[in-house]
């Protein structure tokens, strides 16, 4: 099946990729609830709620026009003090990559930060997030499934540099397929 992800399409995948991407907001920070655009429709959906008692440690979504290894648009979570919305669009700096599986496959976030957003100019890599920060999102990503009977396998935390190369990668890969398929 082919997929719109309705007026997705037509955001740009950023300002300045790979370092400045668009981000739109699936999953609110501190939500359980797991929200994804209905690829038919364009609208946001109630996929599920988390079966565990966790919740987003930062807004999560994706960057539009770009296609990760699992054939969705390439995760993101950014780091927010306040939460948005779903559905709002953010200009985020990339400044690093969770690598993990799910069931065996690659399934990558990026982390970034609001871009003009004051509080993270000093944001530029993954050094200058602080390291709780950092074990909060990998304890988060590990556990989110596990009452689900989902194994989940970290392979650590890669730097801006290779956030950014996933980055460029994905939207490549988006443009070369032409858009997202199932």
């Amino acid at each position: 099946m082919v997929t719109d992800l309705g007026n997705y399409l037509h955001i740009s995948p950023g300002t300045d990729i790979p370092r400045v991407v668009n981000a739109i907001v699936e999953i609110p920070k501190g939500r359980r609830s797991k929200f994804e655009v209905d690829k038919e429709t364009g609208l946001f959906r109630l996929d599920r709620y988390l079966y565990s008692s966790s919740h987003y440690p930062g807004d999560y979504g994706f960057i539009p026009q770009s296609l990760a290894e699992d054939n969705d648009p390439l995760d993101i979570l950014v780091m927010v003090n306040e939460a948005t919305f779903t559905g709002c669009l953010i200009e985020a700096r990339i400044v690093g990559l969770f690598r993990m599986r799910d069931r065996g496959a690659n399934d990558f976030k990026v982390l970034g930060v609001p871009h003009r957003d004051p509080l993270f100019d000093e944001f530029q890599d993954l050094g200058d997030v602080p390291a709780h920060y950092l074990r909060e999102v990998e304890h988060f990503f590990l556990t989110y499934k596990q009452l689900e009977g989902v194994a989940i396998e970290s392979l650590g935390w890669g730097p801006a540099a290779e956030a950014t190369a996933e980055v460029r990668a994905s939207v490549d890969r988006y443009r070369e397929k032409g858009q997202v398929k199932d």
